[in-house]
Parts: C-alpha cells; structure tokens; sequence
C-alpha cells in the first residue's frame, strides 16, 4: 500500500523536536535509528525517527550536511483541534521560542484560527471549526 507521511529534517534537534510535538499533541515515538561510530552522522544523532502525533504518522532526521534552507511556512501543518482550551494551549506552546504569523482569533473562515511558527522553524495552522 502506497503510504503518503510529512518527513521533516533538522540539524541536531529532530530528537529535541520529536519529543516537543509528542508531548503537545500526544502520541509516541514509533521507531528511531541514530547515527553510530564510523556512519557519516554525529553519532548519537537521528538517523531517521517515525513518531505519531494525533494518529499522523511523521518521519523525522538530524541532517549532517549545512543546508542554504531551512522550513518555510508556505508547507505548514493543518490541525484541527476539539475546543477553546486546545486551542488556547497549542498557540502558546507552539509559539514559544518561535513566533506568530497570525495570531489567535476569529478571520472568518473558523471559530478560531492561529498560526504560528515553533522553536524548531515548523509551521502549524491550528483551526477550530464552527
């Protein structure tokens, strides 16, 4: 079966960042394999790691390699929360550290709308429906 998961690369934080995004949506590491002695990466660091955060299964590495780029908010990820205090909550945490491209309120188009960019450069849209 053709499998479709957002696989996201870091540079040293993926394991900083896996553990970020379980916490605050819940979910579990699924698997992760790190760089050992004598393999081109850190040892030590994430190879490449697959984590489940609100049933999505994500796949996660630390990059050895200094690249010109980084995250873009033009590929963000959707949530869908349940309710005012999720919501609330979520663009607090995730903001932390990182920053607010628009901030929590009502545009229209949602209840409630906010998206934010986390310490580790990601980009979410939390939106909670009407």
């Amino acid at each position: 079966m053709t499998q479709i998961r957002p696989f996201l690369m870091f540079e040293g934080r993926a394991e900083e960042a896996m553990s970020f995004y379980v916490a605050q949506f819940g979910g579990r590491v699924v698997d992760i394999a790190r760089y050992g002695p004598g393999q081109p990466g850190p040892e030590g660091t994430v190879m490449k790691a697959t984590f489940e955060i609100a049933g999505l299964q994500v796949m996660c590495s630390d990059s050895f390699v200094k690249h010109a780029f980084t995250f873009t908010p033009s590929t963000s990820m959707f949530v869908d929360v349940d309710d005012e205090a999720q919501i609330e909550r979520l663009a607090v945490a995730m903001a932390e550290g990182g920053g607010v491209l628009m901030p929590l309120g009502d545009y229209g188009f949602s209840k409630r709308f906010a998206w934010v960019s986390d310490r580790f450069g990601v980009s979410w849209q939390l939106n909670l429906a009407h």
